[in-house]
Parts: C-alpha cells; sequence; structure tokens
C-alpha cells in the first residue's frame, strides 16, 4: 500500500523528525510523496548539508590560488548586496517604469569542476547576503523549472521579483528548452533588479576537463551574459582529498540488520528502487526522504540505460544535500555507470554522483557496527 507524505509543517524545507523506533525500517518505494507548489517556494534555501556553511568554514587549498580570490571576490559582492533592492526597494507595480538595467555585472558565475566547493561557496553567498531568508533564493536549476512548470512563468516572475539574490546551483545545459525558459527568466529578473548567482553542468559532448568552460556558459545564456562575472575556481575534488578509499560494500545481511537496528532508516532493494524512481517525478526527490536518518539498499548493481542513471544523479544529489548516509550491498558506487556513461556527455553528473555517494557510504560504516 502506497504511503502518501505530508509535506507541511516543515521549516524553510528541512525534513521532519523520524518517527518511533521500534516499528522497523521503512521502504522509499512505499512512498508516493505530494508537493505542493507553496513547499517549492519554501524549500529555495541553501540544504541541510550547507545550513551551517559560511565563507570562513571554507578550505581553500593552498596550491589553489583561485580559492581563496573566489572567497575575497564573493564576500564583496555579498556585501555590495545590502540596503535598498536595485529595483528601488518594493516590488514595482504594473504600471512603475522598469528599473535601469546595471552597467557593472550583479551576476557571478562560479567557473570550476566537481567538488571543489562551488556549492559551499554559493551557500555562503547566501548566507552573507544582508537580506531576510524570503528576499533570497537558492535552489538546483531543476528546482528552478520545477518552480516554473508548478506556478507558471509570469507568476514565478512575481514571486521571485522582489527578491535580493537568486543562487542556482548546477545550472543544467543539457536541454535547449531548458535553457531558453530560464535564460528568459532570469532577463526579467534582472529587469526587476534581482542579483544573481550561479554554478554549471557540462554539456553533451562536452568533455574537457569534465566540467563547463565559463565562455561556453556565457554563450548559451546569451543576452544574460552581461550581468555575470566570471569566476574561476580551480582545483580537485576536495571529497578525495586526503581521505580513505570508499569502504566495500556489505553483504544483504548485514545491510538488513543495520537497517533494522538504525531509527528512521529505509530498506529497499536496489533494482526496485529504481523502477520507483521512474514513478516520482524528480522534483519530488527530497520530499521522498523527509524523515529518513539512513538508506539501506540491497543487491545494488550497474544502472541498465541512461534515463535510469539520470534519475539517480538526482536521488544521489537529493540524499547528498540532506546528510543522509548510504548503506549498500552489492556493487561498488563506482561501479554503477558504464563506461559508455562515464565517457558520455553527461559524464560530470555520473562522477559528481559516485563522488558523493562515496561520501555517503563512508558516513554510513559506522551503523554495521551498531
Amino acid at each position: 500500500m502506497s504511503t502518501s507524505l505530508s509535506t507541511s509543517g516543515s521549516t524553510y524545507g528541512r525534513p521532519p523528525i523520524a518517527g518511533p523506533a521500534g516499528t522497523g525500517p521503512q521502504a522509499l518505494c512505499a512512498r508516493e510523496p505530494r508537493v505542493p507548489a507553496e513547499r517549492l517556494v519554501a524549500e529555495m534555501v541553501p540544504p541541510p548539508r550547507f545550513d551551517s556553511v559560511r565563507f570562513d568554514t571554507y578550505d581553500p587549498d593552498p596550491g589553489q590560488p583561485s580559492q581563496a580570490e573566489a572567497v575575497t571576490v564573493l564576500s564583496g559582492f555579498a556585501a555590495g548586496l545590502g540596503g535598498a533592492h536595485a529595483s528601488g526597494g518594493a516590488k514595482r507595480r504594473w504600471f512603475a517604469k522598469k528599473a535601469p538595467v546595471a552597467t557593472t555585472p550583479r551576476g557571478v558565475y562560479l567557473d570550476g569542476g566537481y567538488g571543489v566547493g562551488k556549492t559551499h561557496l554559493l551557500a555562503s553567498l547566501w548566507h552573507a547576503t544582508p537580506a531576510e531568508p524570503a528576499l533570497k533564493a537558492f535552489g538546483t536549476f531543476v528546482e528552478l523549472t520545477n518552480l516554473v512548470g508548478a506556478l507558471g512563468f509570469q507568476q514565478t516572475v512575481q514571486t521571485l521579483g522582489g527578491h535580493r539574490l537568486l543562487c542556482i546551483d548546477e545550472f543544467e545545459l543539457d536541454d535547449p528548452g531548458d535553457t531558453v525558459l530560464v535564460s528568459s527568466l532570469l532577463s526579467r529578473l534582472v529587469e526587476q533588479g534581482v542579483a544573481l548567482a550561479a554554478t554549471s553542468n557540462t554539456l553533451p559532448g562536452k568533455l574537457g576537463e569534465g566540467r563547463f568552460a565559463a565562455a561556453d556558459f556565457l554563450r548559451e545564456i546569451q543576452g544574460l551574459s552581461a550581468h555575470f562575472r566570471p569566476l574561476r575556481i580551480d582545483g580537485q575534488d576536495y571529497r578525495h582529498r586526503g581521505l580513505p578509499e570508499a569502504p566495500a560494500p556489505f553483504s544483504d545481511e548485514q545491510v538488513t540488520k543495520a537497517a533494522y537496528a538504525t531509527e528512521g532508516a529505509s530498506l529497499d532493494d536496489f533494482p526496485g528502487l529504481l523502477e520507483h524512481l521512474a514513478k516520482v517525478h524528480p522534483s519530488r526527490y527530497g520530499a521522498l526522504t523527509d524523515g529518513i536518518a539512513a538508506v539501506c539498499l540491497t543487491d545494488v548493481g550497474p544502472v541498465p540505460d541512461q534515463s535510469t542513471a539520470l534519475r539517480l544523479v538526482v536521488l544521489a544529489d537529493r540524499l547528498y544535500d540532506r546528510e543522509i548516509p548510504v548503506l549498500a550491498s552489492g556493487v561498488p558506487f563506482d561501479k554503477l555507470f558504464s563506461e559508455e556513461m562515464l565517457n558520455g556527455g553527461y559524464r560530470k553528473k555520473y562522477f559528481r554522483a559516485i563522488s558523493r555517494l562515496t561520501a555517503l557510504a563512508r558516513d554510513a560504516k559506522p551503523l554495521v557496527s551498531q
């Protein structure tokens, strides 16, 4: 029987506390979350993993001067967003004159590979901007397109138009239609005086360094390019700096035992979960994990096709955002995606998913000893 999750009552999109002990593990496959549009707006804040990050908690790599420089530039950018809204304070009425477009960039684009701390810096910018949370928005590109789908284009412009800052993490450039949609939205928001900050993903066929270069990003968003200052951040994936190798998968018995011993844990077989993800819109994957303290998976194996793989990437992002440990049996996480996938146009997404699931697997290791 399906479980319809309540989505009301959360504060800034934080998941509710897990249920009482002794009830056994839950099953993600038994959940069919319903997410109202107003929750999509309320959740446009940095995810729980980035609640406490600040510029002074970012640890620049001494061998990469661009990282320390990024902190300095972004700190100044945040300070410059204080005071009145760029459009003159309150939201403009429909008959008011259009606000003058700023002659200097009111946007920054963080240009760097995965794992160099772009999201940490983007969330730090959100926290450092001197405005109440209701006047700042933070979300991924997918979450932004979902918001447009839920509210409609004009209502989204009205909803975000009075904001001081909009941060877009992982700007998706894989779908030309969505890119045009969001570019049009951002153009309208710039006219309203909203400052922008963004990171982006790799376009199909853009292999190179495994990242989407600033010049290409600015070309894709066309008329918006003048509003962004590219900020290059060099470095290696910090999740692999000095950290041990990912733990080997555990046995089905170990995973199952840990699921029953861990309050708020879920327990699913991996093939069944992949099938269930196809029935749930990716905008609801965050709600799918509400109240879950740990995700336990048995029989993890290679992902069969690209559509399934891309859904798994979104789930991995939501689990990582919420710092939910993942305990698994089967193949190691670096064997999830085929060589063809890892060499294809979505390679950056897959490597990011492997990196994040590996980090969550490390977090889950102590569950076996409980």
